[in-house]
């Protein structure tokens, strides 16, 4: 578990809750954030798995108002410095594990404010789950939109609140969370860029998943980068080819926004810590990604 200085009490942030109330319920959702690997994800692939130092970062669990919840948080940054550019980080379906846990720590190491939110804590703990259809059916396939987008709001403010620059926002997420970056992007005006790791494009709609990217890629506030792999049995080509056609319709952020796909890369290929992880691709996507970062403003 996270020292106290590094993880602000849930009890000071729910009416009416004493701090020792708010670390028994704090205790009772999950562990401590970014700390070992979801049971789904198993095996992991150590040989791979990227290890980031958090030497002269602040890094570990916060606790961000949303509306009255609190929500758990990992974030990262260069350690005593503020106005700094802020980036997102959206998890897998997996949550926020090592793994992401590990990517704040890498922007953090390049200078931003990185934060990321456990997006799925109200519906359960996504990390605990062995069998991945279980987890979606009973945590991931639960999660509105609304609440993805006013949770990441929260952030923003959070982040405008402790160290970070309200005008520098960036937004990045993989798979699952590379699907939600395509539609925060689309929702927040103060988002200067996204980079969209193979997010899902297009779907059916529902109650909780109203609109999907290709829904809302005319009308992005920042310009989106979209790495996705060519050997992605998940999503399809000819539907990246539908996201291209409605970006190109779409305002000048829209029209900004590209795609570099990897012809041989399977999906999850910057995931280090599972056998999906392609070494080119990753590196050179995320070459990519915080060139794309520094073009458009929020480096």
């Amino acid at each position: 578990m996270l020292n106290p200085s590094q993880t602000q009490d849930l009890g000071a942030l729910l009416p009416g809750r004493s701090t020792e109330a708010g670390t028994t319920r704090r205790t009772a959702l999950k562990a401590a954030l970014g700390v070992g690997y979801a049971a789904a994800a198993l095996p992991i692939m150590a040989q791979t798995a990227i290890n980031t130092p958090a030497t002269g970062l602040t890094a570990g669990e916060v606790m961000i108002d949303v509306n009255g919840y609190a929500m758990p948080a990992y974030r990262a940054a260069p350690a005593g410095k503020t106005g700094l550019p802020v980036v997102l980080v959206l998890s897998e379906i997996f949550g926020v594990h090592e793994y992401i846990a590990d990517t704040a720590r890498r922007f953090a190491q390049a200078g931003y404010l990185a934060i990321a939110p456990e997006l799925f804590v109200r519906q359960g703990d996504a990390q605990s789950y062995g069998e991945m259809a279980k987890l979606i059916a009973e945590v991931i396939a639960k999660v509105p939109d609304a609440q993805v987008m006013a949770d990441l709001d929260a952030t923003v403010k959070w982040a405008a609140a402790n160290g970070g620059d309200a005008s520098k926002i960036g937004v990045t997420g993989f798979c699952w969370g590379g699907r939600q970056t395509w539609l925060y992007a689309a929702h927040n005006p103060a988002v200067k860029a996204g980079v969209a790791w193979y997010g899902r494009l297009v779907g059916e709609t529902s109650a909780l998943n109203p609109k999907h990217p290709v829904n809302v890629a005319a009308g992005l506030h920042g310009p989106v980068l979209g790495l996705y792999g060519g050997a992605d049995t998940g999503i399809p080509l000819d539907t990246v080819d539908k996201m291209k056609s409605a970006l190109s319709a779409g305002n000048a952020a829209a029209k900004a926004s590209t795609f570099v796909v990897y012809p041989e890369a399977p999906h999850a290929f910057h995931a280090d810590y599972r056998p999906s992880f392609r070494k080119e691709a990753a590196e050179d996507g995320w070459k990519r990604a915080m060139a794309w970062f520094k073009q458009h403003g929020v480096a």
